[in-house]
């Protein structure tokens, strides 16, 4: 591949930039699209320019001569029924006139609420409002990759964690190093899949580098899962101190979501947190030899980015 081929991200946000880390490794270009053209903590040569993703035409411009283009961008949690079908399709339109590679940052959230140990092939069931939106955008872009509309791939991931996330590391990991409560949903007691950030990006820069990943969906591979419980006993062998939880259970988040609109949509999604979330994450590690960073690993450099980040 040469050295000038282009790959554009749609969203600077952790799953855009880890993506743009791994494929400036591999030697693309890389450009990334947010609506102010600026974002940190990107490798040098990376180009940011500010565009609206909902404007087709221009994702057609900011595109031209791209080999793929990354869906990593989404609106508010809140506005996903909304907003989130015609974003995704402003951007597939882009790759579909410029016949690039059309590359998706997807979710667990069509399967609904599974038993076992969850693969890529597993029924698409969604039980919430918010799954059925993912479940209709990700069939809309298979689809179209059946119709030979456009090439593309499918990469989806369980809670992630690790640098650049505010999220699950903004409220359960964070605090901790702070010396604050740290705040846990649903059960710790039931097993739960975790995927550290990086190793999703790598698994999104895969598949927009790797024909044989087209037409398909992908997890990203993910350590064995583990518990709230265990995960917490983590963060303190690594701080070396004990640190003081919270669990949220659904009626604390639906009354806490009376006044957070984030909270509030996360309350049809605590089934994933109050059962047991077991992920298959092989068929990526045996297809492309990818494997996910030590989990001791992953949270020691997670810490490490906290430390940059503590609110003074």
């Amino acid at each position: 591949m040469s050295q000038s081929e282009l790959h554009v991200i749609f969203g600077t946000g952790p799953l855009g930039k880890w993506t743009a880390r791994e494929l400036v490794k591999m030697g693309k270009t890389v450009r990334m699209i947010n609506r102010s053209g600026k974002a940190d903590r990107l490798p040098a040569g990376v180009e940011v320019i500010a565009s609206d993703a909902y404007d087709a035409a221009k994702n057609i411009e900011v595109t031209k001569g791209a080999h793929a283009i990354y869906q990593c961008a989404q609106p508010h949690y809140y506005e996903w029924a909304e907003k989130f079908p015609p974003l995704q399709k402003a951007i597939m339109d882009a790759a579909i006139a410029n016949q690039a590679k059309f590359i998706v940052g997807d979710n667990l959230y069509m399967y609904g609420h599974f038993t076992g140990s969850l693969r890529e092939d597993a029924p698409v069931a969604p039980n919430t409002r918010k799954g059925k939106v993912r479940a209709a955008m990700a069939q809309a872009v298979l689809d179209a990759h059946a119709a030979g509309k456009v090439r593309a791939a499918i990469g989806r991931a369980s809670d992630f964690f690790g640098p650049d996330d505010t999220s699950l590391t903004g409220y359960a990991i964070q605090p901790a190093l702070e010396g604050k409560t740290v705040n846990l949903m649903g059960s710790t007691s039931q097993l739960h899949t975790f995927t550290y950030i990086a190793d999703f990006g790598r698994l999104l820069a895969t598949l927009g580098t790797r024909d044989d990943a087209l037409g398909q969906v992908w997890f990203a591979p993910s350590n064995p899962p583990l518990t709230q419980a265990e995960f917490v006993k983590l963060i303190e062998a690594e701080l070396g101190r004990p640190i003081k939880s919270m669990v949220g259970g659904p009626l604390m988040m639906r009354f806490l979501g009376l006044f957070n609109k984030d909270i509030a949509e996360t309350v049809e999604m605590m089934f994933e947190w109050t059962n047991p979330y077991v992920i298959d994450t092989s068929k990526a590690e045996k297809a492309f030899g990818l494997k996910a960073t030590p989990l001791k690993q992953a949270i020691q450099e997670t810490l490490d980015w906290c430390k940059e980040n503590v609110k003074r």
